[in-house]
């Protein structure tokens, strides 16, 4: 669901993983199928390594960063072994989980079509240091937005209120102009409690509708589901 009144949005800031990519969860799954580990052992072990760092958040230890990828697959994998799983044999994830990935095109369309229509379109990811480089050999950051905003380069991460003024002033907009299209919806959350307006990215066609709605331009609609 989208925020507030209709066609007053200037600034649109998209995510990055789950909206410009495949869900998540189809990401994951992929991964652990190349490694042979057990989805539900992960979550459990990314989830016990982000308690030491106290949050249930599984990536802000290693996005913000407060550890280095590489420490953080170690503890990971001291988590994984504590519950009889074989060890992580990998000092970085990210050459797996951007192998394969594919863009939404039908999304960055979408937004390219806002953006030539006079709306301010940025990236706004909670963003691993290590995987700066793989995101945008996908896609060029040059070629598609105003502004890109990531959470280890910021030392500020979503839903965090600084991580959405930082980007509200790179827009140069006040903040009910601004709208994040997100697949997570503790995010979209902390968009409307700094004022904005969001979408939770569920499908690629309803969020090129309400984005159409709340800027009041008018978007085709693309061949991604």
């Amino acid at each position: 669901m989208s925020g507030r009144d209709t066609g007053t949005v200037t600034a649109v800031w998209t995510d990055f993983g789950g909206v410009l990519t495949p869900p998540i969860a189809d990401t994951m799954q992929t991964f652990c199928s190349r490694h042979g580990m057990d989805p539900r052992a992960l979550q459990r072990a990314t989830l016990k390594v982000a308690r030491e760092f106290g949050t249930d958040d599984v990536m802000e230890p290693v996005d913000t960063p407060l550890v280095s990828e590489r420490e953080w697959i170690r503890r990971i994998s001291e988590a994984l072994v504590g519950e009889g799983h074989p060890p992580v044999e990998l000092e970085t994830i990210a050459d797996a989980w951007f192998d394969g990935r594919e863009v939404n095109t039908a999304w960055l369309h979408a937004l390219a079509e806002q953006r030539e229509a006079g709306v301010h379109v940025g990236m706004l990811s909670n963003m691993v240091p290590t995987w700066d480089d793989h995101w945008r050999r996908m896609l060029d950051p040059e070629s598609h937005f105003d502004a890109v905003v990531l959470s280890f380069v910021v030392g500020h991460r979503k839903p965090e209120p600084g991580m959405f003024r930082l980007a509200q002033e790179q827009a140069g907009v006040p903040a009910h102009e601004c709208v994040l299209v997100d697949d997570i919806e503790a995010n979209c959350a902390g968009a409307r409690a700094a004022g904005w307006n969001a979408v939770h990215f569920t499908s690629t066609a309803d969020a090129i509708e309400e984005l159409a709605a709340l800027t009041g331009r008018p978007a085709a609609i693309g061949s991604n589901p």
